[in-house]
């Protein structure tokens, strides 16, 4: 049996400083940025007279370049591989800094009114460049709004703001309310309520808790005109198609996520785990498949293949699956009989104890499936999650890890099953390369391509929970089909002139003054 005591102590592992601002400088010195435009096209300047209006609303305005590459600097590798080479990410904007809606109301008129673009930014834990000010313009950091309002017991359902970082919220409403939102995601201590909502983020014990989607019962959203709106605040309802998941994962394109209402568990009492080791990645996903569709659903569910169970479990010759569950005494015996039950006939028992010890020790260290590679300046590594149907998964992953390989340069592509549900799963890829320092992005886009062409064959989810950003941008219009124009009316109904986070989610970053318009 695995105590509680072990489990609790793997939540506050991890080398974070609490509601800390998130990302490292990448490069030692900043150089001057002039002339330097990283990631940024025809960058949008904010006149004098703007930036004096936005300090008279606002708590504090910066413009010096220094600051404003501190500020939107973020966990994407591309962005990280531009700053290593000379040139940071965005280095034109003026950071806005609030700590009300009404301030964020009077910015969003500012901006509306004279058409600069407007980006959110929080923890800035993103991974893939979805905060970043393409078009420069104006960022909003709404980190001040840190406040837990107020908790309805009976209902289980607090109110937050958007910008209270996870750990802090997570000790927050455990010490005062003895409650838990069981949202456990690798950046919970350098991430936002308001980003885990507008990325449609995951936990880690997701398959017990459920996604991000499925724990806000209601949210206030400031719309692109200044304009305040409440959505959701029903557990079902029927009154015509879901407003509140159309803003959920729109990665502040369609609006500013300030206020959210979720829905809360009481904390557990009593947890195990197992561990079991299958000759081929296939039949632990077999294995998976089995557990979830006889009913159980354990809080983690996590199976790795031989490469990441070497580097994680220091064991290279199996297929390592952790099965973890917490919660009604009742409840947890009745998952792991059916999962041990599972398991029994198509794997062999491992160490229960030293496994999931070992994921204690781990799970929130990023580029931990990196260890094992040598380091130089020409490495790249990043992770890629997407979801799919059972019936495909197997043939996913060996055509993405097979994809991954075959682009020059690669040192090994590999997965794990993360997240679990009755009709499918999230695999979660690494990518490793290593090439010439110059050549970097350019192997970074070619791996990815390679990937994505796999998932869109399949016709499988792009991303489960890290959202697209920057990063997946080139493959939505393809993913979506004709879906996709439907995406394109949404943003042009809510936001006509383009200001809230333009190029993201595949959209055009065009404003309504560029020159070829």
């Amino acid at each position: 049996m695995i105590s509680k005591e072990a489990i609790k102590r793997g939540y506050n592992r991890g080398n974070y400083v609490v509601g800390a601002h998130t990302p490292p400088a990448y490069a030692a010195t900043i150089k001057e940025t002039s002339g330097m435009p990283g990631l940024q096209r025809n960058a949008v300047g904010v006149d004098a007279a703007h930036i004096d209006t936005l300090r008279g609303v606002a708590d504090e305005v910066l413009t010096d370049s220094t600051s404003v590459v501190a500020w939107t600097r973020d966990w994407w590798a591309g962005s990280m591989m531009t700053e290593t080479a000379g040139r940071p990410a965005t280095p034109q904007a003026v950071i806005v800094r609030v700590s009300t809606i009404a301030q964020i109301q009077a910015v969003m008129r500012i901006a509306h009114a004279a058409a600069i673009p407007l980006t959110v930014s929080a923890g800035r834990s993103n991974v893939t460049g979805a905060a970043l000010p393409v078009r420069g313009g104006i960022v909003l950091d709404v980190c001040g709004l840190n406040k837990v309002l107020g908790f309805d017991g009976e209902s289980q359902i607090v109110e937050v703001e958007a910008g209270l970082f996870g750990d802090v919220f997570e000790q927050t409403i455990q010490k005062d309310y003895g409650m838990t939102m069981g949202h456990w995601p690798s950046s919970f201590a350098i991430s936002t309520v308001g980003g885990w909502v507008a990325c449609r983020g995951a936990g880690q014990l997701s398959t017990r808790y459920g996604k991000i989607e499925d724990m806000v019962f209601g949210m206030d959203v400031v719309l692109a005109d200044g304009s305040l709106i409440s959505v959701g605040g029903y557990s079902r309802a029927a009154l015509g198609s879901d407003l509140q998941q159309l803003f959920i994962g729109s990665e502040g394109t369609l609006g500013v996520i300030v206020r959210v209402r979720l829905k809360l568990h009481r904390l557990p009492d009593y947890g195990r785990a197992i561990a079991y080791g299958f000759k081929t990645f296939a039949i632990g996903l077999e294995a998976c498949r089995e557990i979830m569709q006889r009913g159980a659903n354990p809080a983690a569910l996590r199976l790795y293949d031989e490469l990441e169970s070497r580097v994680q479990f220091n064991l290279p010759d199996t297929n390592v699956l952790l099965i973890a569950d917490e919660g009604a005494r009742e409840m947890v015996d009745a998952v792991m009989a059916i999962s041990e039950g599972v398991c029994k006939g198509l794997g062999d028992a491992l160490d229960s104890d030293a496994i999931f010890e070992r994921w204690l020790d781990t799970r929130y260290l990023t580029g931990k499936s990196a260890e094992g590679f040598k380091r130089s300046p020409g490495f790249v590594a990043d992770t890629l999650e997407m979801s799919g149907p059972w019936r495909d998964l197997p043939a996913i992953y060996t055509d993405v890890v097979k994809a991954i390989n075959a682009v020059p340069g690669t040192l090994a592509g590999s997965a794990h099953q993360s997240h679990a549900y009755v009709d499918g799963a999230c695999l979660y890829f690494s990518l490793r390369g290593e090439v010439e320092v110059e050549n970097r992005a350019k192997w970074y886009r070619q791996a990815w391509d390679a990937a994505n062409a796999v998932l869109i064959k399949y016709n499988a989810a792009l991303s489960h929970h890290h959202g697209i950003g920057l990063l997946r941008a080139p493959y939505m219009r393809e993913s979506l089909g004709g879906a996709f124009a439907v995406l394109m009316a949404v943003k042009q109904a809510l936001d006509p002139k383009n200001i809230l986070n333009p190029g993201k989610l595949g959209l055009t970053d065009a404003l309504p003054h560029d020159p070829d318009r």
